[in-house]
This record gives C-alpha cells, structure tokens and sequence, in this order.
C-alpha cells in the first residue's frame, strides 16, 4: 500500500492533521500518535529521520514548528517519502505563504484537501503543486 498515515504535530506534541489510510479505531490512532510522536519529538536534529515503531517505518521531517511524520510500509523508500513531506511542504508554502501552523489550524480544510489531491489510497498520484493547487483556487474563487 506505501503511505498509512500522515500526521502534522507542533513542537508541544499536539496532532494539527491527521490522515490514515488504514482503518484503526480512535482508541487506537490515539495511542499510536502519543508512542510516535513522544518518540519522534525526543530525537535530536543529529539523529537520522527515519524510526521504526510496531509494523511502520516512520519518515519525520521538522519544517519550523511543525513536524510531518508519515507512517509507511516497510518497504517503502524513506528518501522518496522525505521528498513527498517537502513537497508537501512547498505546496502549503505556494498556496498559504511561509505555511505555519496556525495555517493548519485555521484552514483545515485546505490541508486535508492538498493532501487528498497528493496521496490516493495511501499512493502518491501527484506530484505538480501547480495541479493540487489549481481546485483549490477554484474553490477560492467559487467562495
């Protein structure tokens, strides 16, 4: 499958975004993202991005005073994950302006729809900022 969840936490722990693509009861997403991010916010800069925690390999990137974690299968190549956390990340930035969190906070809506228009059933189907931004400027307009 490749990609099983993507989560947004600030530097206090706090989820700004979650999406899985898996199904896991709310019991349990909310004990896996206390294990993950305890274990993520605990690592030094020095440290490598990549951790394994249960049956993921978890991919972190700390942009400012949000880090994006993705959660991915074993197999899955940890380079190209860290590419699609900062182009997820330039995608925010085109579209918000030096995204930050209260970005998130306030447009909820946008993020989960950018990352709806990047990730499909936990596969990466598109990769143009141009194309995952074009519906959402469309819905600006609309609005």
């Amino acid at each position: 499958m490749g990609i099983r969840f993507v989560l947004m936490v600030n530097k206090q722990g706090q989820t700004r975004l979650a999406q899985y693509y898996e199904y896991l009861t709310i019991e349990e997403r909310r004990a896996l993202e206390g294990e993950i991010v305890r274990k993520c916010l605990a690592r030094t800069e020095q440290q490598c991005s990549f951790v394994e925690h249960r049956n993921y390999k978890i991919v972190y990137r700390r942009y400012a005073s949000l880090f994006f974690l993705v959660g991915v299968d074993d197999d899955e190549n940890e380079l190209a994950i860290l590419e699609f956390i900062h182009l997820l990340v330039e995608t925010m930035d085109r579209h918000f302006g030096n995204v930050c969190e209260l970005d998130i906070m306030f447009h909820l809506e946008k993020a989960h729809f950018m990352l709806e228009e990047m990730v499909m059933n936990g596969c990466v189907v598109e990769t143009s900022k141009s194309n995952i931004l074009t519906p959402i400027q469309l819905m600006d307009k609309a609005s």
